[in-house]
């Protein structure tokens, strides 16, 4: 079995990497530590499962997902992250990831949803499986930040940080005045016209710590 682990943090791969070859004996795992890096490695070789983060520099891992979906349909993706399930969950889902995995979750979580992905079943956690319930129900109400694109989302966080336009240009490697762009439609979309505004409403819905 081959997996390939997309982080951007070298002491989260060494953890997987650790509790993968505990309980897949023989398992061969390759490394990436941006989503350049994955999706070069996805088309260099070939591999059975793909265990993807959401925040990396450059590309997301929703990006990379996509990419990977246009480049090798069959590979399944397991996506492991620290942010939020409600936020990220359904977009990984609809992005094409088979299973989505908080980094909060205990070991035995990520070995059964592995197995889970790796059977070509996909997983998700009972809370997420309600949420799919009541969206398919009409009863769930979206909130603003649903109705953003991957990108708006990640733009949306990081002027949440405290980073400039300037900075998030560097960080996502678009110009500035693409950046800038992005930032009229969030508040369009949103109805808040200040970073201030955009900031409040991020931590008061937990998009940023």
């Amino acid at each position: 079995m081959k997996v390939l682990i997309v982080d951007d943090h070298a002491i989260v791969r060494r953890g997987m990497i650790s509790l993968l070859e505990e309980h897949f004996k023989g398992v061969k795992i390759g490394e990436a530590g941006d989503a350049r890096e994955g999706l070069a490695a996805v088309q260099r070789e070939d591999w059975d499962l793909a265990v993807v983060d959401i925040s990396m520099p450059g590309r997301s891992g929703l990006e990379l997902i996509q990419d990977v979906k246009r480049e090798k349909p069959s590979l399944p993706i397991l996506v492991v992250s620290s942010q939020s399930e409600d936020d990220y969950a359904l977009r990984a889902l609809k992005s094409g990831a088979a299973g989505y995995v908080s980094k909060q979750s205990a070991s035995d979580i990520l070995v059964t949803a592995v197995q889970r992905v790796l059977s070509g079943r996909r997983f998700i956690s009972s809370a997420l499986a309600e949420r799919l319930a009541g969206v398919m129900a009409g009863d769930s109400a979206a909130t603003s930040h649903e109705t953003l694109s991957n990108r708006e989302l990640q733009v949306l966080q990081l002027i949440a940080s405290g980073k400039t336009i300037k900075e998030i240009s560097s960080d996502l490697a678009l110009s500035e005045k693409t950046v800038a762009t992005y930032r009229s439609r969030i508040s369009e979309k949103m109805g808040l016209s200040t970073n201030v505004e955009l900031t409040r409403y991020a931590m008061q819905n937990g998009l940023v710590n």
